[in-house]
């Protein structure tokens, strides 16, 4: 599937000025992202360099491991712009990368989701096994007035032998986004594979950075793995929807 022989372009060369990003954990000491303000300084410095204009930055909610609520996340989002003041501040707005699991369910039940835009809420799923009702809680989600945005499905391994399953959870709804690391192979060689193949079979609707740290962003002057890069760049280029 990759053509090793030929060179490819940078993943930094495909990021265009005024990029707009919609997964990334950027606000200070909340979960497993930047853990000080100064990394929230140093991460979103080094993005825009990069060509990041906009980032709507989602940090985890996933119970038992990071509790966060809406009003944590604020709280968190106020002392970044804080300390951002007078700097260029590429933090547009926040919302939230929730594991589906059973307090999932609660919480869209009581109508306190943080959202992308609109009604379009970022979703991931367990790197073990997907729950067991999974579509049933995404119909319910559904109906209950959100709109699914499922979190790097390249990285669930046990789709990657089981690819309807992926027609299947887009049939149920959901949107897919990619992460732009996976295109670089940092996740591994079979997540990159699968990447391309999502995109070349038109799942793709939009892209994350989903920079936790340094190490992430270092990834970004790797060289792209895929054949060829148009999808990816049509799929970067619809991150523009989400633009304020």
């Amino acid at each position: 599937m990759f053509h090793f022989l030929q060179k490819k372009p940078f993943l930094s060369d495909l990021i265009p000025s005024g990029h707009i990003d919609i997964h990334s954990h950027l606000l200070p000491g909340i979960d497993d992202g930047a853990a000080t303000v100064e990394d929230t300084l140093f991460l979103t410095r080094e993005l825009h360099q990069l060509g990041f204009e906009q980032c709507i930055t989602t940090p985890h909610i996933m119970s038992s491991v990071w509790e966060n609520t809406p009003k944590t996340i604020d709280n968190a989002f106020q002392s970044a712009q804080t300390a951002l003041e007078n700097r260029r501040n590429i933090l547009s707005g926040f919302a939230a990368e929730y594991l589906i699991d059973p307090t999932f369910v609660k919480l869209f039940q009581q109508g306190q989701l943080l959202t992308l835009k609109d009604n379009l809420v970022l979703v991931e799923i367990s790197y073990l096994n997907p729950p067991i009702q999974l579509y049933d809680i995404l119909f319910d989600l559904q109906i209950a007035g959100y709109k699914p945005v499922l979190a790097h499905p390249e990285r669930y391994p046990y789709y990657h032998q089981k690819f309807n399953e992926y027609y299947k959870l887009k049939n149920a709804g959901c949107l897919f986004q990619l992460n732009l690391l996976s295109t670089v192979g940092y996740y591994g060689v079979e997540v990159a594979k699968t990447a391309e193949t999502l995109l070349e079979k038109g799942l793709i609707d939009f892209v994350g950075s989903d920079v936790h740290h340094e190490n992430h962003l270092k990834a970004f002057s790797n060289r792209i793995l895929f054949r060829n890069t148009t999808l990816l760049k049509k799929a970067i280029d619809n991150n523009q929807f989400f633009r304020k």
